[in-house]
């Protein structure tokens, strides 16, 4: 078992990011804790003082800066959290913010690394799949919600879900794309320059300090409009909320990247699905119900059956090669992930109403 002594999570005060430092630090007290981030996302500034109170140094700086990232010096290892993570950024607008942040931004963490030596942790994305190819899934309404058949499988997908294996033929949104590449890279300068890395293709993380957005985050954003009023809407397929993911605690997360960082060399070049799976999923229509639930508030659901270019009617993280690597297992429920949030979104409401109302 090894433990790193000196680590540089990038987004460090994002949702994710954060949550990571914060665990790191308190979990292996005697670790050097830094958190990058330049507080691009509304909201993140309220990590700043969690941070500091959990003995994680911040540094305000950026991963398309070389000078940034060299100023923090060697580290054992990197967490890449840095994103732009919306699947729609870029339609209708200029990509580059994108680009130079989720790609660009890689490279200059994989030449860090490169010169100064270290391992590299990534958070990829399950939205490196193809649209068209998950489109194309053989779904059937089974009451609130879209499924598999029972007993139906495919190239890469059946009952458990989407595999690691899944045809990757099409396009995939600018966002996974980026990710992707990222990905590639990674292999790259795995076998050029001896680099170590581990890769977590991520579905839906959620949990308390995730400023949630209707791209990006909806579980928090779909919490908070029942806690502080305000509209929603079901969109896309029919404007029906039968569309499902899977969902995954950040608390969940956090266990796992600690079982991956204490064992890198059992999991150097892994490429893992991650996320609740099937017995951590739900459609829209079923968070309603439960937001309503634990909230006890009822508000407006408007409908929209407009389709967006990179949305999807299903995603649920066939987890099965990572738990077999790993012997990790997710461990909080759909509504364990609600109550959380809206516990959350209570204790915070002075700080966070504005953000997260409509």
């Amino acid at each position: 078992m090894e433990r790193p002594r000196r680590v540089l999570v990038t987004g460090g005060a994002g949702f994710v990011g954060s949550h990571l430092a914060l665990t790191i630090k308190r979990d292996w007290a005697d670790c050097a804790v830094i958190a990058l981030d330049n507080l691009h996302r509304r909201g993140s500034e309220l990590a700043l003082p969690r941070l500091r109170a959990g003995g994680v140094s911040f540094v305000h700086g950026d991963v398309r800066a070389v000078e940034d990232l060299a100023a923090v010096g060697p580290v054992d290892l990197l967490i890449e959290c840095s994103a732009e993570p919306s699947v729609h950024a870029g339609y209708g607008e200029s990509p580059l913010y994108l680009v130079q942040t989720n790609l660009v931004g890689l490279v200059n963490c994989l030449e860090h690394l490169r010169r100064t030596g270290g391992d590299l942790l990534f958070l990829s994305t399950s939205r490196v799949y193809p649209i068209a190819g998950l489109r194309a899934l053989p779904l059937e309404r089974r009451r609130d919600r879209l499924d598999l058949p029972e007993g139906a499988a495919g190239p890469g997908w059946s009952g458990e879900g989407i595999a690691e294996d899944f045809q990757m033929q099409g396009s995939r949104s600018l966002y996974g794309a980026t990710k992707l590449a990222g990905e590639l890279l990674i292999e790259e300068y795995r076998a050029m320059y001896g680099l170590r890395a581990v890769v977590n293709r991520c579905g839906v993380l959620a949990g308390p300090w995730q400023m949630g957005k209707v791209d990006q985050g909806f579980i928090a954003l779909w919490v908070a409009r029942h806690r502080y009023g305000g509209v929603l809407a079901y969109s896309g397929f029919g404007g029906d909320g039968h569309q499902v993911r899977d969902l995954l605690h950040v608390d969940d997360l956090a266990s796992l990247c600690q079982e991956q960082v204490t064992h890198f060399p059992r999991h150097d070049g892994g490429v893992y699905n991650v996320g609740g799976g099937t017995d951590i999923s739900t459609s829209l229509r079923e968070l309603t119900a439960l937001c309503r639930e634990v909230t006890g508030r009822e508000i407006p659901i408007a409908s929209d059956a407009t389709t967006r270019p990179a949305d999807i009617p299903y995603y649920v993280s066939d987890t099965r090669h990572v738990r077999q690597a790993t012997g990790w297992q997710p461990k909080a429920s759909v509504r364990r992930i609600v109550e959380d949030v809206d516990r959350w979104l209570v204790e915070g409401r002075d700080s966070l109403q504005s953000i997260l109302s409509s």
